[in-house]
């Protein structure tokens, strides 16, 4: 009689594992995409070739499925994703995989320290071997971020999943302040008398997504963050911040769990604290906000809910952003200052930010900006939304804040580059940001109502 009640267990258990596996599937992977040595960096308005690695680049992906629906979450440790290489991307995965181009979400870390990444909008000039390995790399890359998909797609197993929040206001700061002459200051420096108060929010909030198999083998921990990553600085090809990040999380978990982070809207974030003398800059520094970074998660683990997933929904649409405005005055100026590219101090940097603009605009030949916003729902509690440039944090709070479901989050520079998206506030207090944004004063609001909309026509469909 025991015999038969121990081998009902264990049946009755391999059932469980049989459902388990027909609801809720996972795969994860890792693939280098680090670029050689005197590649072209990115991040600034001057030339810079790498010098050495100090830590290695990487698309990372987790693929989520459930009743033959699937969706891709990728991370790539780079500046940004073009609508060209999001393109060419999903594609290849879609070949590879089966998995829709529009299930497939491509994210860009933001990294300051990897490689230039070329597109049809692109002003970027450089000669002889330094544009040779631009080049080359740029034709290798779709297929090694493909290639990261497709990994992640033949790793797929049960698995489950959960979420949680936390909360870290000391790492990250917002870099427009009002001054005490009347104007809005970017980055103004340590210490500058001059500055009241920050003249927008930060948003403090860490979205932990953690995937783990049914046997409790940590999988993958999706970090969502807002926070501008411009920390190490240098020539050394790097990861930044999110490379501690997940070495301190590979630690707790396993070394083999893969760690993706999601860039939040940090448009008008930075790590830069005005109120401290200390310096912030290098790997050190990065490290410093990678660990602070990931003791918050750490905490966060024990808090995780578990996430039914009882359905995957995806849905993306092309939003047509208006072009900032510019005479042909401004153009002909423009293209004078453009022309001198690659020298360190070919204009005041403002003048360089709006020539840059100015003749990017110019060539889009009134066409409008098309701008992908893309959602994925996970059951009825979780959705992840996708915006392709680097948005306002106020914009990101605000769909938070309203979407219909009880966990949110929102990834920038996913899918397109479009560059800066300030509010409406932003574009009638100027600097930095409203002078570099391709699009004109509204756009942010456009691209808000949008996702909202989205997000409502998935909660209810």
């Amino acid at each position: 009689m025991k015999m038969i009640r121990y081998t009902y267990l264990i049946l009755l258990n391999m059932l469980n594992m049989f459902s388990f596996a027909a609801d809720l599937q996972i795969g994860t992977s890792c693939v280098k995409i680090t670029p050689p040595i005197g590649t072209p960096m990115a991040g600034y308005y001057y030339m810079r070739g790498a010098e050495a690695v100090h830590d290695d680049l990487y698309a990372k992906t987790m693929v989520i499925e459930r009743n033959g629906e699937k969706v891709a979450l990728v991370s790539c440790d780079i500046i940004e994703i073009t609508a060209e290489l999001a393109a060419d991307v999903r594609k290849m995965a879609e070949k590879s995989t089966g998995i829709p181009q529009d299930h497939i979400m491509i994210g860009a870390t933001h990294s300051h320290t990897g490689p230039v990444i070329l597109s049809s909008s692109n002003i970027y000039r450089a000669e002889g071997k330094m544009y040779d390995l631009l080049l080359d790399y740029m034709k290798a890359l779709p297929g090694m971020i493909a290639e990261s998909i497709e990994k992640a797609d033949n790793n797929m197993q049960p698995a489950e999943l959960s979420f949680g929040t936390g909360y870290e206001e000391s790492i990250s700061f917002n870099r427009r302040f009002f001054m005490t002459d009347g104007t809005v200051g970017w980055n103004p420096g340590k210490l500058n008398p001059m500055i009241i108060k920050p003249a927008g929010p930060i948003d403090p909030e860490v979205g932990v997504l953690y995937a783990e198999s049914a046997r409790g083998k940590p999988l993958s921990t999706y970090v969502n963050f807002a926070l501008h990553l411009d920390i190490t600085g240098g020539l050394e090809i790097s990861a930044d911040m999110p490379c501690t990040l997940s070495e301190m999380l590979g630690s707790v978990k396993g070394e083999e769990m893969v760690t993706l982070f999601g860039q939040g809207c940090c448009g008008n974030i930075n790590h830069i604290n005005v109120k401290s003398p200390a310096p912030q800059k290098g790997h050190a520094e990065a490290a410093r906000i990678g660990t602070v970074l990931a003791g918050e998660v750490i905490k966060t683990y024990a808090r995780l809910e578990p996430l039914e997933v009882d359905r995957i929904k995806a849905s993306s649409e092309i939003v047509e952003l208006p072009l900032a405005e510019f005479s042909e005055d401004d153009v002909a100026k423009a293209r004078e200052i453009t022309g001198k590219f690659g020298e360190r101090d070919a204009a005041p940097f403002m003048e360089m930010v709006e020539a840059y603009k100015i003749v990017d605009v110019f060539d889009r030949k009134g066409k409008p900006i098309q701008a992908e916003v893309q959602v994925f729902t996970l059951g009825d509690d979780f959705a992840i939304v996708s915006l392709p440039g680097e948005v306002f944090v106020e914009l990101g709070l605000y769909i938070k804040e309203r979407s219909p479901y009880p966990y949110t989050m929102v990834i920038e520079l996913a899918n397109g580059s479009v560059d800066y998206i300030p509010d409406r506030k932003a574009f009638l207090e100027g600097n930095y940001e409203p002078v570099s944004a391709r699009c004109a004063p509204g756009s942010g609001e456009i691209l808000v109502e949008k996702t909202l909309e989205m997000l409502n026509v998935l909660k209810n469909r």
